[in-house]
């Protein structure tokens, strides 16, 4: 007897269907495709309106900075034109010395 030859066939060998069909002609993927897209729409909408919050939140703090440093300016200004107070309160008073008792201490 003869032993016939098999052709052994291999996964390379299997055929398939895909990327024979055009992913755009189905309509199912492109509505989620719009799905998707719409999604990230709003996410970056969401996002945009959270920046322009904190950069007004930082413009208020920079006006207030200035006018805190204005108000301090003139203190000065005052101060040093001849309004000078007495002697005695202009001196700096000493700082008050912390206990050291209740301390929290890290040890490394």
């Amino acid at each position: 007897m003869t032993v016939s030859k098999r052709n052994v066939r291999g996964l390379q060998d299997i055929l398939t269907y895909s990327g024979r069909i055009d992913q755009t002609s189905q309509p199912h993927k492109a509505h989620l495709k719009l799905a998707v897209l719409e999604m990230e729409k709003v996410r970056r909408g969401k996002e945009r309106e959270s920046a322009v919050h904190r950069i007004r939140n930082i413009d208020a703090r920079f006006g207030e900075i200035e006018a805190e440093k204005g108000a301090l300016l003139q203190s000065l200004a005052k101060r040093e034109s001849g309004n000078s107070p007495d002697a005695a309160s202009s001196q700096p008073t000493p700082a008050l010395r912390r206990s050291t008792r209740g301390a929290f201490k890290l040890k490394y």
